[in-house]
């Protein structure tokens, strides 16, 4: 059995506020919306600053370009969490567009990199269209303790803003409060959730529940449906042949579904974000990150490792998360990215 919950809409709840008409042009508050953005990103990135930027503008203080430079930049790029693979292709980049416009000192090679930097992580942005199905099916994935469930929430936010509708499913029948959590997300943003029966001694299937959710979306006429999963280590060959369960069921509910199959890595791993995109990649055919917790670590070099990955087909990096409020998890901009890095 599987329960269906949606709450009354609060209306002075400000989480559930309506999306109301401008009263600014439309300039102004496209605007103001960025330079908002791009200081969140900043703030959400201050360690990662701390860490590269101010050794970079240490490195590139004015002298000549030589060996030792690029020796000692190499050192900084691997300490960064940029990864080998990135940081030889950065260092490549660099010494052709010295050799290219002729320069001489280290202080013109902090704009160079910056645009080496914003050119490897381009392919990461991809065009994301939800409207190409409907429901548009979004499959959330990855390990234990990355904020599946918190992400899903706030990503149910980001879309509400959109105007589109939210069906959120309880595909995590694993965690006990996982259940509990994503019916306070549905809650909190007036959304339904689609969550297995409450009672601890019955074991819920997670391909049924989401099963039950797409044909639920289907038949409200639902735009989005988000379906939360169990975390699952990569070297839990049985949860993995799990998670390829799930993505199977979710087919025959609706064909070509699920249209988007998100992996959500905590940017605290560093390096080892590369190893659970390529076993999550395998499993499922990954089409999209969602990179967690920039705003707690000094490790945000890891986009750059994972574009050094997949120099050919990147998976797209869809959203970052640089804080813990709702509107915290934003659409990842690899320029607005690259100049929040540096100093």
């Amino acid at each position: 059995m599987f329960s269906f919950f949606k709450s009354k809409k609060n209306p002075e709840d400000p989480i559930e506020a309506a999306v109301l008409p401008d009263t600014e042009s439309e300039s102004e508050s496209r605007s103001a919306e960025s330079v908002s953005l791009a200081s969140k990103l900043k703030q959400g990135l201050s360690r990662t600053r701390q860490n590269l930027g101010k050794q970079l503008s240490s490195l590139f203080g004015g002298g000549k370009i030589d060996e030792v430079l690029y020796e000692e930049l190499e050192t900084i790029l691997l300490t960064s969490d940029i990864g080998v693979n990135a940081t030889h292709q950065l260092l490549e980049d660099l010494r052709k567009q010295v050799r290219r416009d002729a320069l001489t000192d280290s202080m013109q090679l902090k704009q160079a990199l910056k645009e080496s930097l914003i050119a490897m992580l381009e392919p990461l942005v991809q065009p994301f269209d939800t409207t190409i199905q409907k429901p548009f099916v979004i499959m959330i994935t990855g390990v234990n303790g990355v904020g599946k469930t918190t992400s899903i929430g706030k990503l149910a936010k980001y879309f509400q803003s959109q105007g589109k509708s939210v069906l959120l499913a309880a595909g995590d029948t694993f965690r006990a409060a996982a259940r509990e959590q994503l019916i306070v997300w549905g809650e909190r943003n007036n959304i339904t959730v689609i969550a297995p029966d409450s009672d601890p001694d019955k074991k819920s299937d997670p391909a049924a529940v989401i099963f039950d959710a797409v044909n639920s979306a289907k038949a409200r006429g639902i735009d989005i449906v988000l379906a939360d999963t169990a975390g699952r280590l990569t070297t839990q060959l049985h949860l993995m042949e799990e998670i390829k369960k799930v993505k199977r069921v979710i087919a025959k509910a609706m064909p070509d579904a699920p249209h988007e199959i998100l992996l959500v890595l905590d940017a605290n791993t560093g390096q080892n974000a590369i190893t659970q995109v390529k076993a999550f990649d395998e499993a499922l055919n990954v089409t999209g990150l969602v990179l967690t917790k920039l705003d707690g670590t000094a490790k945000g070099g890891v986009v750059a490792a994972i574009a050094g990955q997949y120099p050919q087909n990147p998976p797209a990096l869809r959203f970052v998360g640089v804080g813990e409020g709702l509107d915290d998890l934003r659409p990842f901009d690899a320029r607005e990215f690259v100049e929040a890095m540096f100093d």
